[in-house]
C-alpha cells in the first residue's frame, strides 16, 4: 500500500507558480496576530519538531517557514495533512486504519520511528474541545500496542500544542486538556497551549481560503488529492501562503519574532536561544 498525500505547493523550494497568483490580493488580514502566534508556537514546542495537523494552522507553518529559511532549524517544521475531527475521526474500519498508518509512517510517525527520535514530535492544531488530538492519540496508542513498541519510551517523544481562542482567565476557565483522560498518560509538560484572538481563531478554522480540501477519511485513499487545485479558493489560499512566507523572510518580521521569543519563559533554555539567534541572523 502506497502512501497518499494531498498536493500542496512547496513555497520554500520555489515551485513555479506561473500565473496562478495573477490578480489576487496577497495580504493577510491578521498578520500581526499571526506573527505573535507563530513565535509562541515555536517557543512552546520545547525543542520538539512541529507537525501541523490538518489545514487550520497553515498560516503559522508558512510564516515560520520563511522565518527559519536558511537556518539550521528548518527541519523543525512539518505538515501532517490529516482530518480526525469529532465523530468523523472515530470508528475507523480496518482498511481506513491501515491507510492511516501508511500515511503516518510516510511522515516518519510509525511507532519504531517515534521511539528512535532524538527530538520529540509536537502535534500542533487549532483546538476547540480537543477531539482531533483525542482521536489521533487513540490511533497512535493502538498502533504502538499492536506493534508491541515501548510506550514508556514513546510517551516521552509525543507532545500536543493547542492553538485556542483567547478568553477570560480565571480559576474556573474551561481548558480542553483538563477534560481528557489520555493527557494523564503523558509527562507534565507534554500538553500546552497558545491562545489567540477569537477573530483570528475563527478565520483560520472556518473562513480562510485553503489550498487543499480537508483530508478526511473518505479521501485517504483517493489519488486525485495528489493533483494541484486551480480553483479560486485554492489560488487565494496559495496567494496568502506565499505572502506569509515572504513576510517571514523579512528582517522586520524576524525581529518581531525574536522579540516575542525573548519574552517567553522557555527563552532561558539553550535550544530556544539558539533558534532566536538564527532567526535574527546572528
Amino acid at each position: 500500500m502506497e502512501p497518499i498525500r494531498p498536493f500542496r505547493w512547496n513555497i520554500a523550494r520555489g515551485d513555479r507558480l506561473g500565473s496562478l497568483l495573477d490578480g489576487l490580493d496577497h495580504a493577510h488580514p491578521y498578520l500581526p496576530w499571526i506573527i505573535e502566534c507563530a513565535a509562541k508556537v515555536l517557543a512552546r514546542s520545547l525543542d520538539g519538531d512541529l507537525y501541523f495537523v490538518g489545514r487550520s494552522a497553515d498560516s503559522v507553518f508558512d510564516l515560520l517557514s520563511g522565518a527559519l529559511a536558511d537556518t539550521p532549524h528548518t527541519s523543525r517544521l512539518n505538515q501532517l495533512p490529516l482530518s480526525l475531527y469529532g465523530l468523523d475521526g472515530m470508528g475507523l474500519t480496518r482498511q481506513e486504519r491501515a491507510r492511516l498508518r501508511v500515511n503516518l509512517a510516510a511522515s516518519g510517525l510509525s511507532p519504531g520511528e517515534l521511539a528512535a527520535r532524538r527530538r520529540p514530535v509536537v502535534f500542533a492544531d487549532l483546538v476547540l474541545h480537543g477531539s482531533t488530538f483525542t482521536n489521533l492519540h487513540r490511533e497512535l496508542r493502538d498502533w504502538i500496542d499492536d506493534e508491541r513498541a515501548s510506550w514508556n519510551v514513546i510517551r516521552a517523544k509525543i507532545r500536543y500544542l493547542g492553538i485556542t481562542a483567547r478568553g477570560k482567565t480565571s480559576p474556573n476557565t474551561w481548558r480542553w486538556q483538563q477534560h481528557k483522560d489520555w493527557v494523564g498518560e503523558l509527562p507534565g509538560r507534554a500538553v500546552r497551549n497558545v491562545s489567540i484572538e477569537l477573530g483570528l481563531w475563527q478565520y483560520l478554522g472556518n473562513h480562510q481560503p485553503k489550498t487543499a480540501h480537508s483530508f478526511r477519511r473518505t479521501r485517504w485513499a483517493d489519488p486525485e488529492v495528489t493533483a494541484p487545485r486551480h480553483d479560486e479558493e485554492a489560488r487565494r489560499g496559495l496567494a496568502q501562503a506565499v505572502a506569509l512566507y515572504r513576510h517571514g523572510r523579512t528582517r522586520e518580521v524576524r525581529e518581531e519574532i525574536h522579540a516575542i521569543l525573548t519574552g517567553e519563559p522557555t527563552f532561558r533554555e539553550s535550544w530556544l536561544r539558539d533558534v532566536a539567534r538564527a532567526v535574527r541572523g546572528r
